[in-house]
């Protein structure tokens, strides 16, 4: 049986009222009007509404007094603001306020329509829960992770620009994608982006799309990020990492709703959620002048913090559960243990890098552990901080690189490009190939030059994607 939706219009210009009764009834939903905010508030009062459209000027104060009463009286019924053409701050303060979204007047029917689209499918998708959805979970029992599974449900409800900031490795990808799959766009693509990753002369391209032949090299037309994204979410990851032109170009993407594909003589209009998250202090970059202050007020409508593994400590234990048997589950065998003292050094240790420092670690002592348990020595936690102290110290003697017959390279911290990470593991790749040819490509003899386990070899290689 199809469920009946009622909305309530809220403006004081009766062309308006008109156009959105017209409009919503064509939609098969039942609409209520008032001219100002005391009938507004009769009529909740009196009726049960699916969805709520109210002007921003209105004869008896603000719209944004109007979301306050239904935020306190009626936080279920998701609100729309109708704002003035290009009055971007109008439209920040309502969602700030709890709006669902806005819609600019004069009003474009096709907008209209995609909003009311999603705020009917709230009822639907938005529970009160963080369980498992499509396998994303949100692991812990701590007060600070019981508040930010709160926030996550309360925030998948809105349309509003989230940004999610947090050390890197604490988890702000995870929780973009609960956002998302916690709201009504649940059914949409997630688009992850990684900003720093995309070189500046293709990021145009990469966002807005282009036309065949626009360039050089442009044999077909191609699709944007943001029309990729289309009826979904779009989760702009190390947002801080954009290059001013970028930042001038997205900032219109987001403010008109609408891009322009490289060679394109026309906008296309754009329906998506945008999530942004980076590990940099956001307000720091604004201040240096490395990040422009009117994208920041527009992406920072409503900021997210994840808290770093050491406010959490009390959940390693989940966390540790959860991610052998993940493990175990990848490589199709019995899950490890964990002696109490490895336990308790990995208590002990500051995890700068958080959960997903966690992940590697113990990823790394599984290769190494024996008889399937895991001891503080297959930890490696003071390998790892004397690594993290002091990279240049792997490796960088020149008597070392005789005495392995040339395999293990020589460290010149003076030629590392990008992230520490990125550069060791081409150096773990580099020396596995180099084994792998001295050995003729037996993986077994190989991992004996190396002074590693077969099974520790088979783990390096999956990994690195060399099997």
């Amino acid at each position: 049986m199809k469920k009946n939706y009622t909305a309530l219009i809220v403006d004081d210009e009766p062309d308006i009222r008109e156009l959105l009764e017209i409009t919503l009834g064509r939609m098969s939903i039942d609409t209520k009007s008032a001219e100002d905010i005391a009938s507004a508030k009769q009529l909740l009062g009196e009726h049960s509404f699916s969805l709520c459209l109210t002007d921003m000027n209105l004869p008896d104060g603000n719209g944004i007094d109007l979301l306050s009463y239904m935020q306190e009286n009626y936080p279920n019924i998701p609100a729309a603001m109708i704002t003035a053409y290009g009055n971007a701050e109008a439209a920040v303060n309502a969602l700030k306020a709890g709006a669902f979204d806005f819609v600019s007047k004069p009003i474009e029917l096709d907008r209209l329509r995609s909003l009311v689209d999603t705020a009917l499918k709230l009822e639907v998708t938005a529970q009160p829960s963080i369980s498992s959805e499509n396998d994303i979970q949100l692991i812990g029992k701590t007060e600070a992770i019981d508040k930010l599974k709160g926030q996550i449900i309360k925030l998948a409800r809105s349309q509003a620009p989230v940004f999610i900031s947090g050390e890197s490795g604490s988890g702000k990808e995870l929780v973009a994608r609960l956002i998302h799959a916690k709201g009504p766009r649940s059914s949409g693509p997630f688009i992850p982006v990684n900003c720093g990753a995309i070189p500046s002369e293709l990021m145009e391209s990469e966002f807005f799309g282009h036309k065949k032949g626009s360039f050089t090299g442009a044999s077909e037309d191609k699709p944007g990020l943001f029309q990729a994204a289309k009826g979904g979410t779009l989760f702009l990851d190390e947002v801080a990492d954009l290059p001013l032109s970028m930042q001038v170009k997205l900032l219109r993407a987001i403010q008109e709703k609408a891009v322009r594909p490289i060679g394109g003589h026309e906008e296309v209009a754009t329906d998506i959620r945008l999530l942004s998250a980076t590990h940099k202090n956001l307000a720091g970059e604004v201040e240096k002048e490395r990040f422009r202050n009117d994208l920041y007020y527009r992406i920072n409508v409503i900021e997210l913090r994840v808290p770093n593994l050491r406010e959490r400590a009390e959940d390693i234990p989940l966390l540790i559960d959860k991610l052998l048997e993940n493990i175990a589950s990848n490589y199709g065998v019995n899950k490890p243990s964990l002696s109490e003292q490895a336990l308790e050094q990995l208590h002990n240790y500051y995890f700068p890098g958080n959960v997903r420092e966690l992940e590697n670690i113990l990823e790394r002592a599984f290769t190494l552990c024996e008889n399937n348990i895991i001891r503080p020595q297959d930890l490696q936690l003071s390998e790892a901080r004397a690594t993290e102290v002091a990279p240049s110290s792997v490796r960088s003697h020149e008597s070392d690189h005789e005495a392995d017959g040339g395999i293990f390279p020589t460290v010149d911290t003076n030629q590392m490009e990008g992230s520490l990470e990125e550069y060791l593991e081409n150096i773990e790749k580099d020396v596995i190939n180099k084994a792998l040819e001295k050995a003729r490509w037996n993986k077994t003899a190989a991992a004996k030059i190396l002074g590693i386990s077969f099974r520790a070899m088979r783990y390096r290689l999956k990994k690195l994607g060399l099997d």
